[in-house]
């Protein structure tokens, strides 16, 4: 099967360096939370950090904590199951977890908390698509692409940013007379 060649470029941030793959009208295949083997992932890909500006800016605002949501366009191959469950993990909101049971019975699968598991751990965008947000049922970490590590400090940066924002909103609030 032919398709056309994908772009490519790493984006070095704080908390590790990524890879971003784009198609040829700009939208978000795959991103990997580590830059091993970026190369072979597709021969026939790209290297071109330019092609990936708009995926690095917004992978940038939120490193610095002042992006909340991603706005770009999306094309993940995957399963219609995985992209309902895609499509769930982005309606996680920012500085919260949930657990994959929940995530199941969220879609109406109270019974498929394993398999919303399998499809999450299969989720090629990760951090844009939130699968660290998914946690143990009992509140622990699970398995996660770039690692336990780089989970822990996406969720606490995520926890602290939006702490700091009601911080201040509660300031703003109680300094009114």
């Amino acid at each position: 099967m032919k398709h056309e060649a994908l772009r490519w470029g790493l984006i070095k941030t704080r908390f590790s360096t990524f890879t971003a793959w784009i198609d040829g009208a700009g939208r978000l295949v795959r991103f990997w939370l580590n830059p091993e083997d970026a190369g072979a992932f597709d021969p026939d890909a790209k290297r071109d950090q330019k092609a990936i500006a708009h995926v690095s800016g917004q992978i940038e605002e939120y490193c610095a904590g002042t992006r909340r949501d991603f706005e770009l366009a999306l094309a993940p191959h995957g399963t219609a199951f995985q992209h309902e469950v895609w499509n769930a993990l982005v309606k996680i909101p920012f500085g919260t977890t949930t657990s994959y049971g929940a995530l199941a019975a969220k879609l109406g699968r109270p019974n498929s908390a394993r398999a919303v598991g399998l499809a999450n751990g299969s989720n090629p965008i990760g951090l844009i698509v939130p699968c660290h947000r998914v946690i143990g049922a009992d509140g622990s970490l699970t398995g996660y692409g770039g690692g336990l590590p780089l989970k822990r400090a996406l969720l606490a940066h995520e926890a602290e940013v939006a702490q700091g924002e009601s911080d201040l909103f509660a300031r703003a609030v109680v300094g009114r007379s």
